[in-house]
């Protein structure tokens, strides 16, 4: 009799025991048992730190934001800026970006457009030869230095407006449309044969200068704009030849001359080769 009753309440308390085990695990959340590690997270708010101050620095992810008044070079390129496939878009960066962004080989499309970018350096573009447009509109650039561009063989568009030059760097031969407007270009800052090599050039934009003549301007040209600058004169060799009464400029679709102080109509024969004339004062 005393076995049986020892046996019932043997078995009473293992299954209350076993109760309350399943009551304890049914609340346990991670956190809920110090010095425990669950799930390969530590459960211990004071412990994870420990953990994380155990990591050697170098692993640290660096959570730190660059100071105030930081410059963006000071960050990778694509942090401050969206890189997709080929491409860099990298306008109104803060911090400033002062400089051109060190770009991933394989970028074939540059937008660092309203940034504070001074000067262009021959190491800018040295390596990234699979570019083909670079559109820096809207800096304070005031140097170029020669040969930033011209090794570019696959460079199309190029866009330089409203910045400071003074003068024009030298230009890659495949371009097709080059933009200088809103700048201080003056014509001793724009060599004779600046455009002239540049046999594939359809669109050429050198409004709003302080240019005093018209450069040389290649055959392929359709689009010239030359407005606002300060041209006092065009003559048959201009545009047309006076040596050949049959040359002839078909493609040049739209010139535009307006805001110069030039009278065009004092030398009617300097468009004779042309299909349109320019827009600009006649009187």
């Amino acid at each position: 009799m005393k076995s049986l009753l020892f046996t019932c309440m043997l078995v009473l308390w293992l299954v209350a025991a076993s109760a309350r085990k399943s009551d304890q695990d049914s609340q346990l959340i991670v956190g809920s048992l110090p010095g425990r590690e669950l799930n390969g997270y530590f459960s211990d708010p004071l412990n994870s730190r420990r953990a994380r101050r155990a990591v050697s620095p170098a692993d640290e992810p660096d959570d730190s934001t660059i100071s105030e008044g930081g410059d963006a070079s000071d960050l990778p390129t694509c942090l401050l800026c969206v890189c997709l496939t080929g491409s860099v878009y990298c306008e109104e960066v803060s911090p400033d970006m002062t400089t051109v962004p060190t770009l991933p080989k394989e970028t074939a499309y540059l937008y660092a457009r309203f940034n504070k970018i001074k000067k262009i350096s021959t190491k800018d573009f040295a390596g990234i030869l699979t570019l083909k447009r670079i559109d820096l509109t809207g800096n304070l650039i005031s140097e170029i230095e020669d040969g930033a561009f011209s090794k570019l063989a696959l460079l199309e568009s190029l866009s330089l407006a409203e910045n400071r030059l003074v003068k024009l760097p030298m230009l890659p031969a495949k371009l097709t449309s080059f933009n200088a407007n809103n700048n201080l270009l003056k014509t001793r800052g724009v060599k004779a044969n600046a455009f002239k090599k540049l046999t594939k050039l359809t669109h050429l934009y050198l409004a709003d200068n302080q240019l005093e003549a018209v450069p040389q301007i290649p055959d392929s040209v359709q689009i010239l704009h030359l407005q606002n600058n300060n041209i006092t004169e065009v003559n048959v060799d201009t545009f047309c030849k006076s040596n050949d009464t049959y040359y002839l400029r078909p493609s040049l679709n739209e010139v535009r001359l307006d805001g110069n102080p030039v009278v065009l109509s004092k030398n009617p024969d300097s468009f004779t080769c042309m299909k349109v004339l320019p827009s600009g004062r006649y009187r």
